[in-house]
């Protein structure tokens, strides 16, 4: 998302104004409030933390930060592998070998600034488009308006009325009762800002994605990590080798992994945390991060009485164009039922008012999207996976191709990975892909271009990669699937 990109497109004029409400700016309500304007519509915009929500100001934005800043430091710590060696002399001359020190406040500091900058870059684009922002708590008044509490305690009111409706409301970090979060010694993900030093050892309950990214950024950072999870591997539900590959370079991290364990409870100790598993276990800590998923931001917005229909935890029903069972409101991002991820929260925005203003519309399909995990190494997948070739969902065969096969991994010291493609059977059209390494979120995209254009692996394989690449080893593995005998005409 280029907050700061030019809107050059010349605006589309309907017989009368269409008006626009957004609730929610985040990644879907920003991005629906801007192809609003682009279409000529009459848009405000209702937000109460700040433009590009809880995804820019303490999730994605400032998380991804913070593994930036864990995956330096691994760099220089891993130089010497590459030749590379780091001295300091004393006043006699003698060499000392320096350790890498983090500044966590420092690291906090510079992350939220950047987070509140890209924030304020988004409201900046948005009030060039033309879009009318209020500050306040919004809810729904009927199925053509929008209440919004904008003065202190709630005082002030006010009232937008809307041709269509677009909720974006986000979601925000599950909390126990047996978990109670702090902010101090027992955190979600969102407090984790406001420390100030590392700490001394981290308890991770969770092994989903939020949980893996941060025991992964703070291991890295130097920080001694426990990983408590319920399953029998991390990341459930992800491919397998990929969960493979990153509980063996969590444990080689020095990281401990408590597969099979589910916690009971989590108290604050003293200056510490005690976490008792269901079989009477106890990991004792300096801090806790309970990452055990979201709830929506639902409850109290006018929902149910505009007739929008919920599923019992709460989640917005829609369907592929993001529209609700009302049909004037629509809604996006992880408040829905549809992937939780800003990607796909900022296509649901635009979708909707796609469909809603009469512009062509492209319904959404989950085999399209493409999706990544930030660990160290990264892990992203797009379209069909193994598994459903295993279980006989679809006839594909699959090819996986080691990262430390490639030449340019080899110069690069990088020795976990691989790059895995999925092909249906008889076609050898791809049909989805997993790619397991550093900068994996980028390397992806050529197969989730695959994936969209329904290429073959032959197609694939023709394309030019540059030697040495690691995108070279998608060629390799689309080479290693030829199929003999094929009349194919896609490069005439």
């Amino acid at each position: 998302m280029d907050a700061m990109s030019s809107l050059s497109l010349p605006s589309v004029s309907f017989e009368r104004t269409q008006s626009v409400a957004v609730l929610g700016g985040g990644p879907g309500g920003y991005e629906a409030a801007l192809a609003a304007a682009q279409l000529g519509a009459e848009v405000t915009l209702v937000e109460r933390a700040g433009v590009g929500g809880a995804a820019v100001i303490t999730d994605v934005v400032p998380s991804k930060s913070l593994i930036a800043t864990a995956d330096a430091a691994v760099a220089i710590s891993e130089a010497s592998d590459l030749g590379v060696q780091l001295f300091a002399k004393t006043d006699t001359g003698k060499p000392l070998k320096p350790e890498v020190a983090i500044n966590l406040a420092a690291v906090n500091k510079r992350l939220l600034s950047l987070a509140r900058q890209q924030s304020d870059d988004m409201r900046a684009h948005l009030v060039e488009a033309g879009v009318r922002i209020v500050s306040g708590h919004g809810r729904l008044d009927g199925t053509h308006a929008v209440v919004v509490s904008t003065g202190p305690g709630g005082t002030d009111f006010d009232r937008i009325e809307a041709d269509t409706l677009v909720v974006s409301v986000g979601a925000s970090p599950r909390e126990l009762d047996s978990a109670k979060p702090d902010g101090e010694r027992i955190l979600t993900w969102t407090q984790l800002y406001d420390m100030k030093s590392l700490p001394e050892h981290l308890i991770v309950v969770g092994s989903g994605v939020t949980g893996a990214e941060f025991a992964s950024a703070y291991m890295n950072l130097g920080a001694k990590v426990t990983l408590i999870s319920s399953r029998d591997q991390v990341l459930p539900g992800e491919d397998r080798d990929a969960a493979t590959v990153l509980e063996k370079v969590f444990k080689r991290g020095g990281m401990t992994v408590l597969s099979k364990s589910r916690a009971d409870r989590v108290e604050r100790v003293g200056d510490g945390v005690v976490v008792t598993l269901s079989d009477g276990r106890t990991v004792e800590g300096s801090h806790c991060l309970m990452a055990v998923g979201s709830i929506p931001n639902t409850a109290g917005i006018g929902l149910e009485d505009a007739g929008v229909q919920l599923t019992d935890s709460g989640h917005i029903r829609v369907n592929r164009v993001a529209r609700t069972s009302v049909p004037n409101i629509y809604a996006a991002g992880d408040c829905t039922t549809f992937v939780p991820l800003a990607s796909v929260a900022s296509m649901q925005g635009r979708t909707a008012i796609f469909h809603a203003l009469g512009d062509t519309v492209i319904p959404l399909e989950r085999r399209r999207i493409t999706a990544n995990i930030f660990t160290a190494p990264e892990i992203a997948t797009v379209g069909r996976q193994e598994k459903d070739v295993e279980s006989g969902a679809i006839n594909g065969y699959v090819y996986k191709l080691p990262l430390a096969a490639n030449a340019r991994a080899k110069m690069m010291g990088i020795k976990d990975g691989f790059v895995k493609i999925i092909a249906r059977e008889g076609s050898g059209t791809v049909i989805g892909g997993v790619i397991v390494g550093p900068r994996a979120s980028e390397l992806i995209y050529p197969i989730a271009i695959a994936v969209e254009r329904r290429m073959t692996v032959d197609q694939v394989s023709r394309v030019f990669a540059v030697f040495p690449s690691l995108s070279g080893s998608i060629t390799d593995a689309t080479r290693a699937m030829h199929l003999v005998n094929r009349d194919d005409d896609f490069f005439g």
